[in-house]
């Protein structure tokens, strides 16, 4: 049976910079490397909070990613 190990973990905070001609959101991200591999949701979802204040756009979202070596 395959195993998986997870090698790392990064969260990439999305922020909306504006608006195009068509009224759509315009979006820019910021990752963040080596995201402790235990880190939960809440914890996750309270560093981008406190992160996303010292930005001067507004904060939209928060995404993970967790990369895996599977063998």
């Amino acid at each position: 049976m395959a195993q998986a190990m997870m090698k790392n973990s990064r969260i990439t905070l999305m922020f909306e910079t504006g608006m195009n001609e068509k009224g759509e959101a315009i979006l820019k991200g910021k990752a963040y490397s080596n995201v402790r591999k235990t880190a939960t949701p809440d914890q996750l979802q309270q560093a981008a909070t406190a992160l996303g204040t010292l930005s001067a756009y507004p904060l939209v979202s928060v995404e993970r990613t967790d990369n895996y070596d599977i063998f």
